[in-house]
């Protein structure tokens, strides 16, 4: 009897000894996906896909009564419809560039920047004036670009091109004049041209993010961000338009003005949607009520048919990328794809943040998009070519080719038994 009760609770110490092995299984399987050379591509890829697809769902859900109103009644998915087609343009470009060698992105660099003094250019002498800011061309069959989104993309390749050759000296002011001065040149053209302060800011936390990631010594950074502060504050205070932008965010203008109106029902937008939201489709400001719903605002009708959740859903996804992006800037060898991958996620992750900012008053309104979410074919094509860029730098980090090849490779052989197993074996 006694050596039976001594055996008794040994199947309880294995199950309980059996909980930490497979703990730390779990823990190792993502301890090894995380070490992966790949997990930046698909860390990327996927954070992108699922982004682009939240945006085509609520620019859906957002814009059919805008759609209405445009069309005189005729169709509710003219906006989206809209949407899909850039999202089929910009998607194959996206993979093209994704499998571009490094070598000829760096070609790019001059000739992007080239053609984005062009464009700017272009954009004084045809620009279209819409909410105070000079920024849209119309181009032949009436479609309409703003160059200022692939002004930052050639912006960002140019510096990573330009800082990459002076890493050595980025300690000596005269070694970073032509990164510098090139960059404030294309800046103060950009806000003289278009008056779009917003945009111009979005450019300056690239610029900074740039000389952050090639290493610029911190009083030289310092003084830089103090100046910049200085010249944005100025201009921020000058002008109409801004003007009445900062009052509406601090409450002070007019209850009936355009601005505080959008202000206040994207705040209500956001607090009917508690935590779960009112349901997708079930959003009411988009009647109408909140201008701007399905490109600047379109985080506010998010929070509204998704409530809190559905906010945290796309900050969580936005926090996804620039760990994928940070991860490639720390694991990639060459100053090139390090600085212009800074660059890179500097704009896209500041653009985020100002939008969202906008959205719930914590920023004045200036007009700039979600990254990938917001309706606006200019700012899809241009950040998803953005991406394919960084996804051909992540397919060049250390053991990355090989890991790529394996894998393709895995997966031909499994075709390859799947076919001899539905043929029956034979040839």
């Amino acid at each position: 009897m006694t050596a039976v009760g001594a055996r008794e609770p040994a199947p309880a110490r294995t199950a309980r000894s059996g909980a930490p092995r497979r703990e730390s299984a779990t823990r190792a399987a993502v301890r090894t996906a995380w070490e992966s050379p790949v997990a930046s591509y698909y860390l990327i890829a996927s954070v992108t896909l699922v982004l682009l697809a939240l945006g085509l769902v609520f620019v859906l859900s957002s814009s059919t009564v805008y759609s209405l109103k445009a069309t005189g009644g005729v169709s509710p998915l003219k906006q989206f419809l809209d949407q899909a087609k850039f999202a089929l343009i910009a998607l194959p470009l996206a993979v093209l560039m994704s499998r571009l060698p490094v070598r000829v992105i760096r070609a790019f660099a001059w000739p992007a920047y080239v053609a984005a003094i062009g464009l700017t250019a272009a954009t004084k002498l045809m620009g279209e004036s819409s909410g105070g800011n000079t920024s849209w061309i119309t181009l032949a069959a009436g479609i309409r670009i703003q160059p200022a989104e692939f002004v930052k993309l050639a912006l960002a390749l140019w510096l990573g091109l330009v800082l990459s050759q002076r890493q050595r000296d980025l300690g000596q002011l005269k070694r970073l004049a032509l990164p510098l001065l090139g960059g404030f040149v294309l800046l103060g053209a950009q806000l003289y041209v278009t008056y779009d302060l917003g945009t111009v800011l979005i450019m300056g936390a690239l610029m900074f993010g740039a000389l952050w990631v090639a290493g610029v010594p911190m009083r030289v950074f310092v003084m830089l961000a103090v100046g910049a502060a200085s010249v944005a504050a100025m201009f921020a205070t000058t002008g109409e338009t801004r003007m009445a932008r900062i009052k509406a965010m601090l409450g002070i203008g007019e209850l009936s003005d355009q601005l505080a109106w959008q202000i206040g029902h994207s705040l209500q937008a956001l607090g009917t949607g508690g935590i779960s939201g009112v349901g997708l489709g079930g959003s009411r400001s988009k009647w109408l009520y909140l201008p701007a719903a399905q490109n600047d605002f379109i985080f506010a009708i998010i929070g509204e048919e998704l409530g809190l959740m559905g906010t945290l859903l796309v900050l969580a996804l936005f926090a996804a990328l620039a760990v994928g992006l940070a991860r490639v800037i720390l694991r990639h060898p060459d100053p090139f794809v390090k600085i212009t991958t800074g660059g890179i996620a500097a704009w896209l992750l500041a653009q985020a943040v100002v939008n969202i900012g906008v959205v719930t008053a914590v920023f004045p309104v200036i007009g700039v998009p979600l990254p990938l979410v917001s309706a606006g074919g200019s700012s899809l094509i241009a950040t998803l070519i953005a991406l394919g860029i960084v996804l051909a730098f992540a397919r060049t980090e250390p053991g990355a080719p090989e890991a790529l090849r394996a894998r393709r490779g895995a997966v031909r052989r499994s075709f390859g038994v799947l076919a001899a197993g539905l043929t029956g074996g034979r040839r």
